[in-house]
């Protein structure tokens, strides 16, 4: 197996230029990044992306998700390994590998979390700036709400929020039924307590999906200052000592080498950040030395503490009450469907993967559970499985996740081939609480079914079935329906320095080199209460207040330590 030294003797490297900061990746952080710091003008930037432009139609039509997800050109079809927790099943994985990241192929929910999320980051961190109170001005700095400024919402951002375009008697049915269970009717899940049952409000313009590329890259596009380069993997970042230099990238046949005058900023996500650190020899020191690889910075949290949310998927068929299934079951409903989408931007077509919501605590009567730590997606239709046909009958689907789950997953690499999968192990319903909520999850969406509102429509259990009963075969049927819902986060996770599980500081950088920082979902110490698209976009915000600042200081002779943002004490 060859080492790093014995890669870096490889002839046909060429030099591409130097840059003052390089960003790897144009996903959601990386897009906000090249906008932010390429508006100083004295800068330049690069940005480089592995994926291609997003000028796939089916990226726009909020419905072709369907086609993007799965899709080579628009998605890295990652697999998991096989996980005892899901009876030994394999998932896909998806993310975006295209201009807008995952907020290209997402589900295009507007999502904060909940406000203690960010406290409990202020308190791993020991940095205030990090909580609720703080991290609220950012939000509404970035966003273009429907209904305009308030205390809770920005207007005038790049970030548009809109309500979507579309009601379905089934889904204000179960919003009903949800309120008859104690869940509250809400308006709005983005004020710090997403507590209650509502639509989603959506990342889209006019019926059209708004993404990262649209909002933050394409209005920079033209300055002079920054270069994106696409169809570039991004192999290796470059060393000086523990100074990272620059990064080594391959187009076509020909392997490239940028310069990085400041920083280098690592933007890839919570499956690439850590596998490329760990190409670059940023990891577990032993673990690296078996796989040939140099160590620069023995760091055993790189791609450990991986959290994600996992749906539990059930499907109910229903009587007396119409829903996609049937809507689209015959030729003229698919060209009445296409018509509706084509002359207004509204209907199914502009459908978000999930339209209604609901959070709510998966055991009312646990005084320790202060907040919910449920989330409910519900559609309008019902299938076996991702990318399989509808069902021919009318039927819901409402998938609920846990919040805050305490298993911990790993991504590493497995060679040092910068071409290779990592290994993705999300260790889902690996812990006794976990299995137990997840059992919890599954009662309460039965009770919402049996609810005099739904009740009237005759709910007959799918998915997974009402055979599942007692306590231990409910667990067997979360890993059974459970899957994904596209939300991997924590694999270099922020911390105090001296945390030797913590892979960036307070401020994204790494841990004991120069030069080099993360910003993406995989800085999260845990992961959000929601979704988790937007809460990335506020890391990318603050990073490059962070970053403009830093440079600042360092023009000044100032230590970069001193800068500070204004901030609320947690006290």
């Amino acid at each position: 197996m060859p080492s790093m030294n014995e890669e870096k003797a490889k002839p046909n490297r060429q030099l591409e230029g130097e840059f003052d900061y390089i960003v790897i990746g144009a996903g959601t952080a990386g897009c906000v990044l090249a906008n932010r710091l390429s508006e100083d003008k004295d800068v330049q930037v690069l940005l480089i992306e592995a994926g291609g432009k997003d000028d796939y139609h089916w990226i726009h039509v909020p419905v072709g998700y369907l086609y993007c997800i799965g899709n080579p050109r628009t998605d890295w079809l990652y697999k998991t390994q096989a996980e005892p927790g899901l009876n030994g099943r394999s998932l896909s994985y998806p993310r975006g590998r295209v201009l807008g990241g995952s907020s290209s192929i997402n589900g295009m929910i507007y999502m904060r979390g909940q406000r203690e999320d960010y406290d409990d980051w202020a308190r791993a961190t020991n940095d205030p700036s990090w909580a609720w109170q703080n991290v609220l001005p950012v939000f509404k700095r970035s966003e273009d709400y429907y209904g305009g400024a308030s205390e809770s919402h920005g207007a005038g951002g790049p970030w548009r929020v809109e309500k979507q375009r579309l009601k379905w008697k089934v889904l204000e049915t179960f919003a009903q039924a949800a309120q008859q269970t104690g869940i509250p009717a809400t308006d709005d899940f983005n004020r710090g307590d997403n507590s209650g049952v509502g639509y989603f409000d959506v990342n889209q313009k006019r019926g059209i999906r708004w993404n990262a590329s649209k909002a933050f890259l394409r209005p920079a596009m033209q300055r002079p200052n920054l270069t994106i380069i696409t169809g570039a993997h991004t192999e290796r970042l470059v060393f000086e000592g523990r100074r990272c230099t620059g990064v080594e990238y391959r187009g076509g046949d020909t392997h490239f080498v940028a310069k990085a005058r400041c920083e280098v900023i690592l933007s890839s996500g919570a499956v690439n950040s850590p596998q490329l650190l760990e190409l670059s020899g940023i990891g577990n020191g032993a673990r690296l030395q078996q796989l040939g690889i140099d160590v620069v910075r023995d760091l055993p949290g790189v791609g450990e503490n991986l959290q994600d949310h996992l749906q539990l998927r059930m499907a109910f068929k229903v009587n007396g009450v119409r829903t996609l299934n049937t809507a689209s079951a015959h030729w003229w409903g698919k060209l009445m469907i296409g018509l509706q989408y084509l002359l207004l931007q509204s209907g199914p077509m502009s459908m978000a993967p999930s339209q209604l919501g609901a959070f709510a605590k998966s055991d009312p009567d646990d005084r320790a559970l202060t907040r919910p730590d449920l989330e409910y997606h519900v559609q309008p239709l019902s299938l076996d499985r991702f990318g399989e046909p509808l069902h021919r009958f009318n039927a819901f689907t409402a998938s609920v996740c846990q919040l805050r789950p305490t298993s911990r997953g790993s991504i590493h690499i497995e060679s040092n081939d910068p071409h290779s999968a990592p290994l993705i192990a999300p260790n889902y319903l690996s812990t006794d609480y976990d299995r137990h909520v997840a059992a919890n999850a599954l009662r309460l969406t039965r009770r919402i079914a049996a609810a005099p509102a739904l009740a009237r429509y005759g709910p007959e259990e799918i998915l997974p079935g009402i055979q599942f009963q007692t306590e231990e075969e409910l667990q067997q049927a979360a890993g059974q329906v459970g899957t994904t819902i596209f939300h991997p986060v924590g694999t270099c996770r922020m911390g105090l320095a001296d945390d030797p599980a913590a892979v960036v500081d307070n401020r994204l950088r790494v841990i004991g080199v120069a030069g080099l920082r993360v910003v993406d979902a995989s800085v999260m110490p845990t992961i959000t209460s929601g979704n988790t698209n937007s809460p990335t976009l506020m890391i990318a915000e603050r990073a490059s207040d962070m970053i403009r600042a830093d440079r600042r200081a360092r023009q000044s002779g100032l230590e970069t330590d001193t800068y500070r943002p204004q901030t609320v004490s947690l006290a």
